[in-house]
């Protein structure tokens, strides 16, 4: 299944998506992965937030930062499909839409991305190449990845 992706600003996004959103980050990266971090990290009103829902559930979501704002260049994070959604291809699409758009919202020649580092391949496939050495981020180990 196609999914139909959604690009807001954090100012439009209304109370539902934005509860929605938070709530799939917390399921995942707070719950899933046993991580006790600080998620609301004051960021969300600089990024494009892009989603996706089935069936009036969030499946997938990315956060997108122009050069600057996150880091030196343009950026994809909190990047995060629902667990019981990972077998369909979400997060291909995610990413692909992702690039995509800051692509054209940007047109920027880099993209970088904090990663977890088990998921080095599957950025790869993505046109993301490892940077610099890992690193533990909020007890999870991470490394740095660009695509140009």
């Amino acid at each position: 299944m196609k999914l139909n992706f959604i690009l807001k600003k954090y100012s439009e996004l209304t109370t539902r998506e934005l509860y929605d959103i938070l709530q799939l980050r917390s399921e995942v990266f707070v719950v899933e992965q046993d991580c006790v971090y600080q998620d609301i990290d004051g960021k969300d009103s600089m990024a494009l937030h892009l989603f996706a829902y089935k069936k009036e559930v969030l499946v997938a979501y990315a956060r997108l930062f122009k050069p600057g704002d996150y880091f030196k260049d343009a950026s994809i994070g909190r990047v995060v499909v629902k667990q019981t959604e990972r077998k369909h291809g979400y997060g291909h699409q995610l990413m692909e839409t992702a690039n995509g758009a800051i692509d054209s919202l940007y047109k920027v020649s880099k993209i970088h991305l904090s990663a977890q580092e088990y998921l080095e391949k599957f950025y790869n496939t993505h046109g993301y190449q490892r940077v610099g050495e890992g690193y533990l981020e909020d007890g999870i180990p991470h490394i740095g990845m660009e695509k140009e």
